[in-house]
This record gives structure tokens, sequence and C-alpha cells, in this order.
């Protein structure tokens, strides 16, 4: 892709704005591939014909949104590391901002967390660029907890796979009987990662 700037691939105006929120309401309720630009431009009282000049397809519509939801979370998460801090302080500080934003997000999060199949092959490309980016923060962390025998993990692979696993999976069901609130949620899930790592206390 040509540019690598956020905005020129989300668009900053009010109307742009719009578009993706209605896009992300009726994405989440209904599934990406049972809406269609009709329905999006009439939740917003505009002409179908209306939405072309800012996203031109239902699909460069689900990769702006999908820039903006990966772009937030990962500053989200790299906005929590200190790495002046321990390496369990970062990894509980990092778990915690990634778990929290999927609950505080959710319906954002489960649009771009769960319809990456239907972006084309290059808009796919460079989501996939800013999710590796977000899985570094965890990895970078986990190795050096390894190295200052901080932490015994088995697998670092494994382990930063799992807990972003679990960060994700929060949009797809957040929130639940026994979970509605996103900080008490993000205790419990610190307290599976540092466990997942092997944190010594």
């Amino acid at each position: 892709m040509s540019s690598n700037s956020t905005t020129d691939h989300v668009g900053t105006s009010k109307a742009a704005t719009r578009i993706r929120d209605a896009g992300i309401e009726i994405f989440a309720a209904k599934g990406y591939g049972a809406t269609t630009t009709r329905e999006i431009a009439a939740r917003l009282g505009l002409s179908p014909g209306a939405m072309y000049p800012h996203y031109k397809t239902k699909e460069s519509l689900l990769f702006a949104i999908s820039v903006q939801g990966h772009e937030s979370a990962l500053l989200a998460t790299t906005s929590a590391d200190r790495p002046s801090d321990s390496p369990r302080d970062r990894l509980a500080a990092t778990v915690a901002a990634y778990v929290i934003w999927h609950a505080r997000n959710q319906s954002l999060a489960k649009v771009v967390q769960h319809e990456l199949r239907s972006l084309s092959p290059d808009h796919f490309k460079y989501i996939a660029s800013i999710r590796r980016r977000t899985s570094e923060v965890f990895a970078r962390i986990i190795h050096l907890g390894n190295e200052q025998e901080a932490f015994h993990t088995i697998d670092a692979e494994a382990a930063t796979l799992a807990i972003t696993s679990l960060g994700v999976d929060v949009s797809r069901w957040f929130p639940s009987h026994a979970y509605s609130d996103p900080e008490v949620l993000a205790e419990r899930y610190v307290e599976l990662a540092l466990r997942m790592v092997g944190a010594v206390n």
C-alpha cells in the first residue's frame, strides 16, 4: 500500500466518523457478510451514493474500521508499558490494558478481531502487521522476564499467543453474568497471564 498514515486509511471527517460508527454497530450485530452498504446508509438517513466519497466499498469501510480498532488497541497496550518497571509489572500493566480495551470497546473489537477473513489480501497484510506489533509488546516483556529469571516460561511464543488470544476473545462474550466490570476481568486475566509465564513471586 502506498501510504502508512492511519488517517489516510481511516478518514477524519465527521461524515466518515459517522459512517464508521454505524458500520461498527451493524457489523457487530449482524456480521459483515449479512450487512449491506444500503443498510448502513439508511441508518444514517443517507443515500447509498453519499457513502461513496468516503468509502467506495463495504470492504474499504471494514478496512478503515480495522485500522482504527487495531491502532487503538496497540496504543492502549504500548501506553501502559513502562520499560523502567519490572517485567512482572510490565506484563501486568499491558495485559490489563489489552483486556480492558477489548471489554470497553466490545463492538469495535468484535468487528476488527473476528472479521479479518473479509478483508482483501493487501488489507489483511496491513492489519496483520499491526497485530504483530501488538503481540511483540508481550513477547519482548516475556523474553526479558525469562532473561532476568523473573519468569520461567515453558514456551514464550505459546504464552504470547495465549495471552493475546484470551484478550481478543473478550470481545466475543463480554459482558457476562460473572464478569461485567472490565477492571475486575483484567485483574483475573493478569493473574492467569502471570501464571502462564511462570512469574516468580
